[in-house]
C-alpha cells in the first residue's frame, strides 16, 4: 500500500473524546508527538493514524470513537463485513451495510436511493454537539466508502459530497476524501455516485478479507488502491519527478502512456482525480518534507518542486497548508528539532 499523510485535524477530533491521560496514552502508542495538537496544520503518516484508530478502539471498546450514544464495540466492523462478503452485487452489499450500521449505532444511520442518474447515499445524523456531529459524519461516509470500493475491487468515483453542517477549516481535505464537487449547510448529509456501478458484482472472498481487516482501519480510509488504475500508475510516474526542477505535462506523460491527453485526462476524471490533483498531492508533502526536514531555503524549495516563481509556491502552499511556508517552518521548528537532512523522502497521499 502506498503512504498516505492525515490532517491533524482529524487526529485531534479522534481523540477529542478522552480524558487527558487516555490522550497521552493513545498518542504515545500510535508514536504522535502530544504538541502536534496544537499544529492544526501539521500532518501524519496514514500509518500513525491508523495506529491512533485501533488505539481508541481499544481505550474505549468503540469503534465509532465514542461518539454515538451506543458503542459500536471492537469487532463490529469485522461482523460487518462478513455479513456483506456474500451479497453478489454492490446494491445489495450496500443496503445490507447499511442495515448493520444501523443496529450498531443509534444517532448515525443512512439509507440507500436512486435518484435519476446517482445513487446516493443520505445520512441521519442526531448527534447535538456540532463538531462531534461533523466528525461523526465525516467517519460514517469513511467507511461506507471505503468499504464499497473494496467490496467492488475498484474505487466508487463520488460525483458530490454534501454536508449538513458549514464549510470547515478543513473542506480542501474533503476533495481528496470524497470528491472534488462539495456543498455545505445541505439538508442533510449524503455522496452521489453513478447508479449504474450498484450493478457491480461484489468480488472479494474470505481469503482477501483477512488481508482487508488485517490492515484495517488503513485499508478503509485510504480506500482501494488499484495499482494497475491511471491513478497509481500516473503518481508513480510524478513521484520520480519529486526534487526536480522540471516536471512533466500531462501531454508528455500521456505519450508515455500511449494514449490521447483527452484519453487519459478522462480516465483519471472516471477515478475521481485528476493530473494536476496528484501532481499537488505529490508537492505539498514533499515541501513538508523539505520545510520540516531540511535547511533548503524556500526558494530552493520552490525550485526543486517544479515552481517558477518563488511567490506562485507561497501561494499554492497557503492553500494546501492555510499558512506561508516560512510560518509552516517556523511554528514545525517551535514543536522540536526536524528531521536529519538525509530523512527518508516524505510520503505521498495514495489515491488510485
Amino acid at each position: 500500500m502506498q503512504k498516505h499523510t492525515v490532517s491533524m485535524h482529524f487526529v485531534g477530533a479522534a481523540v477529542a473524546g478522552l480524558s487527558g491521560e487516555a490522550r497521552a496514552r493513545v498518542l504515545a502508542s500510535a508514536g504522535i508527538p502530544s504538541e502536534l495538537l496544537a499544529a492544526s496544520h501539521a500532518r501524519v503518516p496514514a500509518e500513525s493514524f491508523s495506529a491512533l484508530w485501533l488505539a481508541v478502539n481499544r481505550e474505549l471498546d468503540d469503534e465509532f470513537f465514542g461518539l454515538d450514544r451506543r458503542r459500536m464495540k471492537c469487532g463490529s466492523f469485522a461482523l460487518l463485513c462478513h455479513a456483506v462478503l456474500h451479497a453478489g452485487r454492490l446494491d445489495r452489499a450496500l443496503r445490507r451495510m447499511l442495515r448493520g450500521f444501523a443496529a450498531f449505532l443509534d444517532d448515525v444511520q443512512a439509507e440507500l436511493r436512486v435518484d435519476g442518474p446517482d445513487a446516493v447515499v443520505a445520512v441521519t445524523n442526531r448527534i447535538e454537539a456540532a463538531q462531534a456531529r461533523r466528525f461523526a459524519d465525516e467517519t460514517f461516509l469513511i467507511m461506507v466508502h471505503g468499504l464499497m470500493c473494496w467490496l467492488a475491487g475498484r474505487r466508487i468515483p463520488l460525483t458530490m459530497a454534501e454536508f449538513a453542517h458549514p464549510r470547515p477549516t478543513h473542506a480542501q481535505e474533503y476533495t481528496v476524501m470524497y470528491s472534488q464537487r462539495l456543498r455545505f449547510d445541505a439538508e442533510r448529509t449524503a455522496v452521489r455516485f453513478d447508479a449504474q456501478l450498484l450493478a457491480l458484482p461484489v468480488v472479494q472472498n474470505a481469503t482477501a478479507l483477512k488481508t482487508f481487516l488485517r490492515t484495517a482501519p488503513q485499508s478503509v480510509f485510504l480506500k482501494y488502491t488499484n495499482e494497475d488504475s491511471w491513478t497509481a500508475r500516473l503518481r508513480r510516474r510524478l513521484r520520480g519527478s519529486i526534487g526536480r526542477e522540471e516536471w512533466p505535462r500531462l501531454e508528455d506523460v500521456a505519450r508515455e502512456f500511449h494514449v490521447a491527453p483527452t484519453t487519459l485526462r478522462r480516465r483519471l476524471d472516471a477515478e475521481g482525480t485528476s493530473y494536476q490533483g496528484i501532481k499537488d498531492e505529490l508537492r505539498r508533502d514533499a515541501a513538508v518534507h523539505h520545510l520540516c526536514g531540511s535547511r533548503l531555503s524556500v526558494a530552493e524549495i520552490a525550485a526543486s518542486l517544479g515552481f517558477q516563481e518563488t511567490s506562485a509556491f507561497h501561494r499554492a502552499f497557503k492553500r494546501w497548508s492555510g499558512v506561508q511556508p516560512g510560518e509552516y517552518r517556523r511554528r514545525q521548528a517551535e514543536l522540536g528539532p526536524g528531521r536529519a537532512d538525509d530523512a527518508p523522502p516524505p510520503p505521498a497521499l495514495a489515491r488510485g
